[in-house]
């Protein structure tokens, strides 16, 4: 399970393992590097769950939704 926060820091780690430079990530998803920079570094305010996906996308991963608690009832 990834906790929200440290989001930016997995894909940045992601990122370098597949050795591709912020510029072409940023451009590859239609953001600034600087956007990207801020989300690596745990900044994702201003950041849409669409540019969060493509990123991710194009490091060749999805969102999963899981639950948070398996043995909670509802």
């Amino acid at each position: 399970m990834m906790i929200l926060s440290e989001l930016g820091k997995t894909i940045k780690q992601l990122r370098q393992q597949k050795g591709i430079s912020q510029e072409t990530l940023a451009q590859q998803c239609g953001i600034s590097r600087a956007t990207l920079s801020k989300l690596e570094n745990g900044y994702i305010a201003n950041i849409s769950i669409v540019t969060i996906n493509q990123i991710l996308c194009f490091l060749g991963y999805e969102i999963d939704i899981k639950p948070t608690n398996p043995f909670r009832t509802n």
